[in-house]
């Protein structure tokens, strides 16, 4: 999150590293919890964010799952990790935000653990023999009223113990030419679907098997006429391990909503390999990581957007607010 990622080193960077060691083991499948309750936490009284940290005891890791933040509210996705790189699920979570110096101290902003399973029927084979693929995810609503450096840190309680899971410096409003924010017009792309292949969705969807209900439809076709979701993902070459989870919480919302919203599913590389570069739907919408996921109203305006890690009801809720209108 330290800086922007440009379109041409999409996976690499931060983002990878967080999730990535998520395959080195997961400590429990806990379901989706409530957030944490900021009040059994330490409250900022005056402090610094360092006076903060030496409250606890050096403990987990805790690691980005996003790439950007803006002035105003955000929404920080995150994993846990102990220090043997084994993801921590389930545990209650809280942030806090500062200068650069560590000044300025906001918060305690709770965190909830949202779980990426699936329905059993919706879970890919990419997924289910992938003991690297993550497990779940935090996720804290934090604003920021300036734009400029500013500081993270995360405090969790694991077994009952406070402990210290370490500080995240980002850049504020660094990101100028990225992805489409909420409330801005979605941008025009033609998307492959399977009659262009002749039915060979292999070809645009690396997920085994393919989610072909996803790949019915052109883009270019329901955009500024019907609400859309439009994940950017690629579950066999996404270096995050998070894509084939994604795809399959795609499929499960997509039929939740049974054609009321379109689901599409639009893959990164061409060819789908990485040596062949990005898809030019990729570089038109200017994404800085993958996988993305935007709800788009029938309007053509984006309403919601996701990125990285993302659970059935974060995407259930932005699928409600592209129908909201």
């Amino acid at each position: 999150m330290t800086a922007v990622i440009g379109p041409r080193s999409l996976t690499a960077g931060l983002l990878t590293a967080a999730i990535a060691v998520a395959g080195c083991g997961s400590s429990s499948d806990t379901a989706s919890a409530p957030p944490a309750n900021k009040a059994d936490f330490p409250q900022v009284n005056g402090r610094t964010l360092p006076e903060l940290a030496k409250l606890a005891a050096q403990g987990p890791v805790l690691v980005p799952s996003v790439s950007t933040a803006f002035k105003g509210d955000n929404r920080l996705g995150f994993g846990l990790f102990t220090r043997d790189q084994k993801q921590i699920n389930g545990a209650q979570v809280v942030v806090y935000t500062a200068d650069k110096q560590g000044n300025g101290v906001k918060g305690p902003y709770p965190a909830r653990f949202e779980s990426l399973a699936v329905k059993p029927q919706f879970q890919s084979r990419s997924t289910a023999s992938d003991p690297a693929a993550a497990k779940g995810v935090y996720v804290a609503q934090v604003p920021f009223s300036r734009n400029g450096p500013a500081t993270i840190l995360g405090l969790a309680r694991v077994g009952g113990k406070l402990m210290n899971a370490g500080e995240l410096s980002l850049i504020v409003g660094a990101q100028t030419n990225g992805p489409p924010r909420v409330g801005q017009k979605a941008i025009m792309i033609h998307t492959p679907t399977l009659t262009e292949v002749g039915g060979d969705a292999a070809k645009i969807d690396t997920r085994v098997p393919p989610a072909t209900e996803l790949s019915k439809t052109d883009f270019a076709t329901v955009m500024g006429k019907k609400p859309v979701v439009l994940l950017f993902a690629t579950p066999a070459l996404c270096k995050s391990r998070v894509c084939g989870p994604v795809e399959d919480i795609a499929a499960q919302v997509a039929a939740q909503y049974d054609g009321k919203v379109t689901f599409i599913h639009q893959e990164i590389y061409n060819n789908n390999n990485i040596n062949d570069g990005f898809r030019e739907q990729v570089g038109k919408w200017r994404l800085p990581s993958e996988p993305w996921a935007f709800a788009i109203d029938r309007h053509g305006t984006v309403v919601d957007r996701l990125e990285g890690a993302f659970s059935a009801s974060e995407m259930q809720q932005a699928a409600q607010k592209a129908l909201a209108d």
